[in-house]
């Protein structure tokens, strides 16, 4: 899996996997009230998100847009994969539990959310400590 992205860009990518294609302008508006940022601060995430795969961009009519390039079911396991190990000091496969109630994941997601939780490290790349970019 890619780097595991920070939670700004998680921010970024929630946006892009509920809606997509977006514009850098669209993406912004989605994320200021969240991330408080200056839509300058949110141009340049979007540039360094590209360099680390986790983004695709294209144009559209002339008009540069974004899609995630980061997976979201993969994302997802490799955060609770991250946070149970860390946090919860829990070792070997995570419950699928922990996401029941999301509005961020279809049930095919979830089921897919399931299978790769139930495979523990190697599903996920294995523990990703130090690999955070926040």
């Amino acid at each position: 899996m890619k780097q595991q992205p920070s939670a700004s860009e998680l921010a970024i990518l929630k946006a892009l996997w509920q809606q997509s294609p977006l514009s850098a302008r669209e993406i912004h508006q989605r994320i200021e009230d969240q991330l408080g940022w200056s839509y300058s601060s949110t141009r340049k995430t979007l540039e360094r998100m590209q360099d680390k795969g986790l983004l695709q961009a294209f144009e559209v009519h002339g008009l540069k847009v974004f899609e995630a390039g980061a997976d979201k079911v993969e994302t997802l396991a490799a955060y609770a994969r991250d946070f149970a190990e860390r946090v919860l000091e829990i070792k070997g496969p995570v419950p699928a539990s922990f996401f029941a109630g999301s509005g961020l994941l279809s049930d095919a997601e979830l089921k897919e959310l399931e299978a790769l939780l139930a495979q523990g490290d190697s599903a996920t790349g294995g523990s990703n400590k130090g690999d955070r970019n926040e």
